[in-house]
C-alpha cells in the first residue's frame, strides 16, 4: 500500500513528537516541513531556529520558513506540486488561509492540546490548569479558517494532577498528540473516522499569556494561587514582591488554616514559609529571587531573613 503523503506545519517543542511519530511510522512520507522563521533569542539575541526546524534538519527533511502564509502564491504552488494527502498542523502559530487549506487531497488536520470545544486558542494547557480543570486532553481535528473551530475526528483524555505544571502537562500532551495523530490519519483516509461538528455553545477561548499575568493577588483563594503557580511554571512564572524586589514563586502547596491579612507570612519552618491568602494558606516550597537561581524556600528564609509577620505583595 502506498504511503500517505504528509506536509507538516509546526514550530515549538510541542510539535516535535507529532513530527517524530510521522517519521517513525511506516505509513507516512513527509516530503516537507514548514515552520516559522528563525527568531532572536537569549541575551545575545542571536537568530535561533525553532525546535521543529532543528529536528527536521536532523532527520534530513527539507524545511521552508515563509515570512507570511496568507497570499503566498509561491508557497501554495510548492504545496500543489507535492500534492499531499494531508497537511498536518501542530502549533504552527498562524491562522491558515482557505487557499492553503484546500490543497491537501484528503484534509488539513490539526493537533490541539485541549478537549475541544473547550480552550480554543493560544494557551490551552496553561488555561486548563489555571481554571482548575480535573482533566484535559488532545484533539485531532480538521482545520478551518476560524480559530480551532473545525470538526473533531478523535480525542484522548488525561487527568490533571496536583503535581502537574504546564511543563509536565505540555510534555505528556505532546507525546499523546503524536500517538493519536498517527492512529487517526489512516482511519481518516479510509473513511472510518467521521468528522463531528463542535458544539459552538460550549466553545471557550484562551488568549496569549503575558508576563504580567503572573502577578499573584494574595486576596485570591489559596487554590487559585496554587493553580496559577502550576500553570505559569516554567513561563512566565507566578511572582510577587518582597522588600521591593521581584520574587518568583515556583512551588507551593495549600495547607489548612486562615489569617485576616492576605499576603502575610504566618509561619516559617524547615520546608519554607506559609503565606495567608483570601481563603486559606499556602506553603511556599521553592522560589527564585530577583537575579538569582531557583532555591528551596527554606534557604531563602535563611538568606533573606524572611520572618513571621512580613507581608508579600505590592510592587517595586
Amino acid at each position: 500500500m502506498a504511503k500517505l503523503k504528509v506536509v507538516f506545519m509546526g514550530t515549538p517543542d510541542f510539535a516535535v513528537p507529532s513530527l517524530n511519530a510521522l517519521i517513525e511510522s511506516q505509513e507516512f512520507e513527509v516530503p516537507l516541513v514548514i515552520t516559522q522563521p528563525d527568531k532572536p533569542a537569549g541575551r545575545g539575541k542571536r537568530l535561533t531556529p525553532p525546535p521543529v526546524k532543528r529536528f527536521a534538519m536532523e532527520k534530513g527533511i527539507p524545511v521552508i520558513q515563509p515570512e507570511k502564509v496568507k497570499g503566498n502564491q509561491e508557497l501554495f504552488e510548492t504545496l500543489r506540486e507535492i500534492s499531499p494527502d494531508f497537511i498536518v498542523v501542530a502549533a504552527y502559530g498562524k491562522i491558515l488561509p482557505l487557499e492553503l487549506l484546500n490543497i491537501p487531497l484528503i484534509a488539513p488536520v490539526n493537533v490541539h492540546a485541549s478537549l475541544l470545544p473547550k480552550y480554543r486558542g493560544a494557551s490551552p494547557i496553561q488555561s486548563a490548569i489555571l481554571n482548575g480543570e480535573k482533566e484535559t486532553g488532545v484533539t485531532i481535528m480538521r482545520v478551518r479558517e476560524k480559530l480551532d473551530s473545525g470538526e473533531i475526528y478523535i480525542q484522548k483524555k488525561t487527568p490533571i494532577k496536583d503535581e502537574d505544571t504546564s511543563q509536565t502537562l505540555h510534555d505528556r500532551l505532546s507525546v499523546m498528540g503524536g500517538k493519536l495523530l498517527v492512529e487517526a490519519l489512516p482511519r481518516i483516509a479510509s473513511g472510518e473516522l467521521k468528522p463531528i461538528l463542535q458544539n459552538e455553545e460550549e466553545a471557550t477561548y484562551c488568549g496569549q499569556i503575558r508576563k504580567e499575568d503572573g502577578l499573584i493577588d494574595w486576596q485570591e483563594p489559596a487554590r487559585a494561587i496554587f493553580n496559577k503557580v502550576r500553570a505559569f511554571t516554567p513561563w512566565p512564572s507566578a511572582f510577587t514582591y518582597f522588600n521591593g524586589k521581584l520574587l518568583k514563586i515556583t512551588q507551593v502547596k495549600p495547607v489548612d488554616g486562615s489569617c485576616d491579612v492576605a499576603g502575610k507570612v504566618v509561619s516559617v519552618d524547615d520546608e519554607g514559609f506559609t503565606v495567608s491568602t483570601g481563603d486559606g494558606l499556602l506553603k511556599v516550597l521553592k522560589v527564585k529571587p530577583e537575579g538569582k537561581k531557583e532555591m528551596r524556600a527554606c534557604d531563602f528564609v535563611r538568606g533573606y531573613r524572611i520572618k513571621e509577620g512580613d507581608v508579600l505583595g505590592g510592587e517595586k
